[in-house]
């Protein structure tokens, strides 16, 4: 079968100019996406561990710098100046002192907290470092969620947990020394491994992706924390094994990556009747009980309205939606 060959995808604007950032088995990519018609290599950074045991990486942007993390080999945390661009970029914090390695990262920026996942070798499920100082982090805080912590959504210090087979946990990060932990959603319709999620603009939505075949996209009304409730299930409905991997809520519309089937594009206006409303598959491998190929991430953030998508076997996808 296709080896894996990339995996998340990420975008940013500096100076005015846009570009997205795409992972590998040797490091991380960025294109110049400024004119989607001419989409140009624009800067390379060599992971501290390359090669094909380098599955996962992943990114987040902050204050003109690039965080970047890998899941597999003798990693480190990167932070890249992206204040250089498009001419260059430059490496200013490349150590495992901190951690060598992390499944996945986010950075509230409302208050320059970095969020990280399955941080090793600690074994802590999440630690929470300061960004005061955006190329020196600051440990601020290890929490204990009792499973392996996949990923995070963070916004003004309310952190949404996604706990694998745990389920989801809603932790207030206000207090660095004592978070708390304030809501819970640990059994739900069509419930397998709690992989992925997003925060709509407004804060009532949470879309929530379970990494297991055949399982829908979860809407989830968390307007009121103490009573969380599923409002509606999505599916790209393209195969009985078909598999959403991450979200990202811009606006009215959801973005999925969707492992085989590509992205696909859901009107949330109406979250408790969810549509379809755009796709586009990425890719040909077939769908197989337990085997990941395609579609790893959707970004679709940048403000010229562009989507990008990683394939793992096809690289970076860029798509006009308008």
């Amino acid at each position: 079968s296709t080896i894996f060959m990339y995996n998340e995808v990420w975008g940013f604007v500096q100076d005015g100019g846009e570009y997205a950032v795409i992972g590998s088995w040797g490091g991380t990519h960025i294109f110049d996406v400024t004119d989607p018609n001419n989409v140009d290599t624009t800067a390379f950074i060599p992971g501290a561990a390359q090669g094909t045991q380098i599955i996962h990486r992943d990114f987040h942007d902050y204050n003109g710098y690039l965080y970047i993390v890998a899941d597999e080999g003798s990693s480190t945390l990167q932070i890249v100046d992206l204040n250089y661009l498009p001419d260059s970029v430059v490496i200013v914090y490349d150590s495992n002192s901190l951690f060598s390695t992390s499944h996945n990262i986010f950075i509230d920026t409302a208050t320059a907290k970095l969020y990280v996942c399955g941080v090793r070798p600690s074994w802590n499920d999440l630690e929470v470092y300061s960004l005061a100082d955006p190329v020196n982090p600051q440990f601020l805080t290890a929490y204990d969620m009792n499973s392996f912590t996949h990923d995070i959504y963070v916004r003004n210090d309310t952190a949404y947990i996604n706990d694998g087979n745990s389920g989801l946990f809603v932790v207030d990060f206000t207090n660095d020394t004592t978070p708390q932990l304030i809501a819970s959603l640990t059994s739900y319709l069509q419930q397998g491994y709690n992989h992925s999620g997003w925060l709509s603009e407004d804060g009532t939505i949470y879309a929530l992706a379970d990494e297991t075949f055949g399982m829908d996209i979860k809407m989830l009304d968390v307007s009121d924390l103490s009573n969380i409730s599923v409002l509606d299930t999505i599916g790209s409905d393209v195969h009985p094994l078909s598999i959403p991997h991450n979200l990202i809520i811009k606006g009215d519309f959801l973005f999925a990556s969707y492992y085989n089937d590509g992205l696909y594009i859901f009107d949330i206006s109406d979250p408790g009747n969810t549509i379809i409303t755009g796709y586009y598959d990425t890719s040909t491998e077939p769908h197989v009980q337990g085997s990941y190929r395609g579609a790893w991430g959707v970004y679709p953030s940048l403000p010229s309205g562009i989507v990008l998508i990683s394939d793992m076997q096809n690289g970076l996808f860029v798509f006009d939606v308008s």
